[in-house]
């Protein structure tokens, strides 16, 4: 399904929907920062997604990266929640989502960075100096760099 961000645009549609989601940044022991290009938009992000009837925000975390990478990580701590009603997201179904995802501090434990050929065309480990020529969305962009600065404040937007 496509997907259209906008933020601060006030020609964007309006919000119809609000789905509790996560993403998760996970660093390896070089620094790098774990992406995943999206298929729905083409941005690089972090991996994430939509919470599951019957799970724990922290449990689909954890469920979300391994879908999309196919690296298990553990949770250690949070990085911000993110709410911001300026950053909708419209699906080509008319599914117009307000933002609302909580971003977690992740370590991963096994595995090694895979597409999964449904929600992601790539999935790789990213040294905090590639950043600014990969196609990342602001809001996205944000939560990267509030986890790389490593704050023990989390954000809240």
């Amino acid at each position: 399904m496509a997907r259209v961000d906008y933020y601060n645009d006030p020609t964007a549609p309006r919000a119809n929907s609000l789905v509790p989601s996560v993403t998760a940044a996970a660093r390896d022991d070089r620094g790098r920062i774990l992406l995943v290009e999206k298929v729905d938009n083409g941005f690089w992000a972090l991996p994430g997604g939509a919470m599951e009837l019957g799970e724990s925000i922290r449990d689909a975390a954890i469920r979300e990266v391994e879908e999309e990478t196919g690296v298990h990580v553990g949770i250690i701590g949070l990085v911000g929640i993110y709410t911001d009603p300026r950053h909708v997201m419209e699906y080509d179904d008319g599914e117009v989502r307000q933002e609302f995802s909580v971003c977690f501090r992740a370590r991963p434990l096994s595995g090694e960075p895979r597409k999964d050929g449904t929600e992601t065309k790539a999935a790789r480990w990213v040294d905090p100096v590639e950043l600014s020529g990969l196609s990342i969305h602001p809001s996205m962009r944000r939560r990267i760099d509030a986890a790389l600065a490593g704050g023990s404040e989390p954000e809240i937007v």
